[in-house]
Formats: C-alpha cells, structure tokens, sequence
C-alpha cells in the first residue's frame, strides 16, 4: 500500500483528501502546519507528499526547501491557491515535481498523483544497486561478484527503506514501523540481527561496513 503524507490546514480540505485517496487505496496520514511536516516528512518513508503553500508555522515553499536539504527525494505534489507563476516556478525551483492550483478537481488531483507515483517507481527501479551489490526486488535476490543471493521479505523491506532513505539517518524504531508496522511489538535487538545478516550478504567486510553504517545510539545510515 502506498502512503502519502497530506499537508492542509483547512480541516474540510484535509478530511475531504484523506477519504478520497483512502477510497483509492492508498495510506493517508495528514498534518495541518509546516513544522510538523518538515519532521514527519523526515522521519517516515512516504511515497508522496502532497504539500499546501499557505500553512501555520511554516509555509510549504520552506517545507519543501527544508525537505529537500534533508535529502528527502519523496515526491511533492504542491497546492496553491495562487496562480501566479511567480510561485508555480519557485515551488518548482525549490524541489517540488507538479503543482494543483486550488479550487482543484479531486479526479484531476488524483490523477496528477497516479502520474507522480508512476514516474516515481518506473520499472527500472525493480533493480537497485548498492555499491558492487544489485538488489533485485522481482526476484528476491541479492547479486554480488557473479553470486546470487536469496533476500527474504523483511530483508527486501529493510533495504527499500534503506534505500528510499539513503543518505539520512534512520531510528530502529522508524525500521519497526515501515518493516513490521507501528502496531506490532519488535525490539531494537530483532532489527539488529537482520542488519548482521544482510552485512554478511552484501558487505565485502561485514565487521567493517560500508553500506549500511551504524550511527551509535541512534540507528543506521545507507550509503550508496
């Protein structure tokens, strides 16, 4: 199921978006000020963001700024009430992919956010690399050196996490929430011993890791 962080302070707005993308299939969280966005939009792997401009605290143009300094690559879906192209251009400039002028069509919103989702995720995306490793998710198999490698499911999750999060810092407890899911007791100690295992599968020195690296105290950063 994909998730999308919906970011509108008009409660009308925000509940009327998160049925309809509810309704499509989608899972909806939704936040109603710009600095709650610029955290959640950190701290969580979204697959879209769809971002209000006119926001408490924080406007989106600072969100979508602050989001993409972060190194947060999740696609943004931006909505203005304004329809100066000033602002479609700076929104765009600052990192955002498409843009919906309000009052919008819900089915034109739904479909510029089918769009995003798709150019997103194309099917190249089936194969990752990470160093001198490809990650092939079709196949649930890890290739490295000309050896072939089976990936189990929570080993596939962990590294689209890892992935979708390269770069940054990830707590333990956002790799319980996107693998297993916020409702399901894990301990730290059970997301460890997977890290080790998918080291011995992918690392040419495990004891020394270069790709998924551990940030004492906190959780784990992936490098590419």
């Amino acid at each position: 199921m994909q998730r999308i962080l919906i970011v509108e302070d008009e409660p009308d707005i925000a509940l009327g978006l998160q049925l309809d993308l509810r309704d499509e299939g989608y899972e909806v969280e939704t936040v109603c000020d710009g600095e709650t966005a610029s955290r959640r939009g950190r701290e969580a792997v979204w697959d879209l963001i769809v971002l209000d401009v006119m926001l408490p605290r924080r406007d989106g143009f600072e969100v979508c700024r602050d989001l993409r300094r972060a190194k947060v690559r999740t696609p943004i879906l931006m909505l203005t009430a304004k329809a100066q192209d000033a602002e479609k251009v700076m929104g765009l400039d600052l990192g955002a992919d498409d843009y919906v002028t309000k009052p919008f069509s819900p089915r034109e919103l739904r479909a510029r956010i089918r769009a995003l989702l798709r150019r997103a995720a194309p099917e190249g995306e089936a194969v990752r690399r990470i160093g001198d490793c490809e990650i092939d998710f079709a196949r649930a198999e890890l290739r490295r050196g000309g050896e072939r490698t089976d990936l189990t499911a929570i080993e596939l999750k962990m590294l689209e996490v890892f992935l979708q999060t390269a770069g940054r810092v990830v707590t333990r407890k956002q790799v319980i929430d996107e693998v297993w899911g916020s409702g399901v007791f894990v301990t730290d100690r059970v997301v460890d011993t997977h890290v080790v295992k998918l080291r011995r599968k992918m690392e040419a020195d495990p004891a020394q890791p270069r790709h998924i690296v551990s940030v004492r105290g906190i959780g784990y950063r992936c490098e590419e």
